[in-house]
């Protein structure tokens, strides 16, 4: 059974950066494409990045596209999201998941996700 377990939330203000984490706890996680979705307050929880099982693939909503970035180590268990130049408007509660699709290739909703992280609040204010 894949666990998914985020870290690296926290206050940052507007401009500053923060670097998130996602543990995977079994090796199979290595097969699978990961995603970073979030979900603010009053909204529903929407997709911001994914990466394929090689890290040879990413994709990004338009509205982190050029500020975050996605990465993994298969070694390790772990995706990582850098996020850098915060905006007020990136506060929200973030999670991992997977499909357990290998590419990027097609729609990320988080309906069609089998297995999510408990999330890790990130808070951007002035």
């Amino acid at each position: 059974q894949l666990q998914l377990v985020e870290s690296g939330g926290g206050l940052v203000q507007p401009g500053g950066s923060l670097r998130l984490s996602c543990a995977a706890s079994v090796r199979t996680f290595s097969s699978y494409a990961m995603a970073w979705f979030r979900q603010a307050p009053g909204k529903e929880r929407e997709f911001v990045a994914a990466i394929s099982w090689s890290s040879a693939f990413t994709y990004y909503a338009e509205s982190v596209k050029g500020r975050f970035t996605i990465s993994r180590d298969n070694a390790k268990n772990t995706v990582y999201l850098q996020m850098n130049s915060l905006k007020s408007e990136d506060t929200a509660v973030y999670y991992c998941a997977t499909d357990r699709r290998a590419g990027v290739s097609g729609s990320w909703y988080a309906g069609g996700m089998d297995y999510w992280g408990n999330g890790t609040l990130v808070t951007v204010f002035s």
